[in-house]
């Protein structure tokens, strides 16, 4: 492991999770980070934000100029949409002797924008994601990749943090927090719908538990069990959730999710997989997905 040393560490945004990794390197012994936040002096959290810095020692600054003047490795967590606006404020105050991250959870051409806008300045540049949670305070796990990707993991895990490099393509930590959050965040959809419908018939309790029993077993052992088996019985399934969605209408809850799932099965369905494997669910989920995708036409995206 790389050995520590004292740098001067910069953020950009001092909310849930720029205060955690303040709080926390401070907490460690970095002796020298600064911040800028926008709302730091000036709107209705400005007393929070301000509380937070002192509390943990981090100095707030009024400016990028001024960040830029006080750090050398900046890592920004601002809002996704706010990325690009935000790294263009850095235009004018960046120079070679910078690196500069976004862990903002963005898209990859999101975070291939910001390079883009960041290229000029002569700064090392990279991405990063977030995939764990402040509830695990500063060490919650991170992505990292890009030029920089290496230099910000060696630089920030000796200091107690958990930064994972993925490759020398920028945007490749953006793009596996952002696809697994369609399945992230989707659960969370699924089970407020599946909760609230089952709740109007009372049987919320009842209902959980059945499903708990069901996905009581390894995540990868649920995805060798659905995937190929599903490419056989997408129809089945269909009618079935296009049932499940009537009847979570019937409860008062509008079917959003129910709805979007009867469609994905429908669309799979519409690809004859069942005639493709003969009747047969294949061997692993990797021949299952490549079927769907060569019957869809999809051609796989090649990193630069």
């Amino acid at each position: 492991m790389t050995e520590r040393t004292q740098f001067r560490f910069g953020l950009v945004g001092y909310g849930e999770i720029g205060s955690t990794l303040g709080a926390g390197l401070r907490g460690a012994g970095l002796e020298s980070i600064a911040c800028y936040d926008k709302y730091a002096f000036d709107g209705p959290y400005a007393a929070l934000i301000q509380g937070r810095a002192r509390e943990a020692g981090v100095t707030l600054v009024r400016s990028n100029a001024e960040l830029a003047e006080a750090a050398d490795l900046i890592v920004s967590v601002t809002p996704g949409v706010a990325s690009v606006e935000s790294a263009e404020a850095f235009v004018p105050v960046l120079t070679n002797r910078h690196t500069f991250l976004d862990f903002a959870s963005a898209t990859p051409k999101v975070k291939q924008a910001v390079a883009e806008r960041l290229s000029a300045t002569g700064a090392l540049l990279g991405d990063g994601s977030i995939e764990g949670t402040p509830l695990h305070g500063y060490s919650m796990r991170m992505l990292s990749s890009g030029p920089a990707g290496e230099r910000v993991r060696d630089l920030l895990v000796p200091w107690g943090m958990q930064i994972e490099f993925t490759g020398p393509t920028l945007g490749t930590a953006s793009g596996i927090k952002i696809l697994r959050s369609v399945l992230i965040k989707g659960i969370e959809a699924l089970h407020d719908e599946m909760l609230l419908a089952a709740r109007q018939y009372g049987i919320d309790e009842i209902v959980l538990a059945s499903a708990s029993k069901t996905l009581n077993r390894p995540w990868m052992d649920t995805v060798k069990s659905l995937t190929p088996s599903g490419v056989i019985h997408a129809k089945r399934r269909a009618e079935e959730l296009e049932m499940s969605a009537e009847a979570v209408a019937d409860s008062g809850v509008e079917p959003i999710m129910a709805r979007a799932i009867a469609q994905r099965l429908r669309w799979k369905a519409s690809l004859g997989l069942k005639d493709h494997f003969g009747g047969i669910v294949p061997g692993t989920y990797q021949e299952a997905l490549e079927a769907m995708a060569e019957k869809a036409g999809l051609q796989t995206k090649k990193q630069s």
